[in-house]
């Protein structure tokens, strides 16, 4: 499904019991496709590709079903004022592509195994959601920013970051990011970090090309088991919390639907 680009608002909902949480969504938007089984590029790998501005989805669980082995995304998020409440974003590789502009993703369930949280440009703030990872082995960011000057930047905020349900994944497998680009900015703050979270964090983008330079990989006020030991030196801890205005710019409030926050 793609939403075009359109002039005025677009609000999509889909029926639930409790809008302030995924756990009880009955709408199912599933889509099997992958670049391994024919699709023109990562992008139109997705079951939803939204391109337009100031569009907010709630209550509607969003599902690649294509599983392991190639890139298969859930949502392709292509644009600014993006609002996701409540929504579920299933897959394994690539799960969610935030590519451009400013986007929220609030009390929503994300799940995947490798670089599941991917993208270049945009700005994303990830609050009270549950991260749910289906393997060990891979990295849950994977951001491209591309220069120093690029706005791109990842928060994931007051978040639990945990094993997948029934899934029983070895401690310490699994890293908050690597870096697709050198410049690559993400941060975790105020989290629950399970186990799973290898004591490093953060790893490169591969030994022949760690990506490590110029990277801006932070943390603040996690907890759990994944949030202690030796971090990697090229991240960061910082002294305080970034604020959601700082990510998604002075005016939020115009297109966030603040009541999930």
């Amino acid at each position: 499904v793609t939403v075009p680009s359109l002039a005025g608002k677009l609000n999509i909902y889909g029926y639930t019991t409790n809008t302030a949480s995924y756990s009880s969504n009955v709408v199912n938007l599933e889509h099997s496709s992958s670049l391994a089984s024919g699709a023109s590029s990562d992008e139109y790998t997705a079951a939803l590709i939204n391109l337009s501005e100031n569009v907010a989805v709630y209550n509607i669980n969003i599902k690649n079903t294509y599983g392991a082995g190639s890139q298969a995304i859930a949502l392709s998020a292509y644009n600014t004022e993006q609002g996701y409440y409540g929504v579920g974003l299933y897959g394994y590789q690539d799960t969610l592509l935030a590519e451009t502009g400013n986007q929220i993703y609030a009390n929503c369930y994300i799940e995947g195994a490798v670089d599941f949280i991917f993208g270049q440009h945009a700005r994303i703030w990830i609050t009270g959601s549950t991260i749910a990872v289906s393997a060990g082995g891979g990295a849950i960011t994977a951001n491209g920013r591309s220069s120093s000057s690029d706005v791109s930047y990842y928060v994931i905020d007051s978040s639990t970051i945990a094993a997948k349900s029934g899934t029983s994944i070895t401690s310490g497998t699994v890293y908050l990011g690597r870096p697709w680009s050198e410049y690559a900015r993400v941060c975790f703050q105020k989290c629950s970090l399970s186990a799973i979270i290898n004591s490093a964090g953060w790893e490169e983008w591969s030994t022949s090309t760690p990506n490590t330079a110029d990277v801006t990989f932070e943390e603040y006020d996690n907890t759990g088991t994944g949030a202690s030991g030796t971090r990697a030196s090229f991240s960061t801890t910082l002294s305080s919390a970034i604020s959601i205005s700082t990510i998604l710019g002075s005016s939020y409030t115009s297109w966030v639907d603040t009541s999930y926050l």
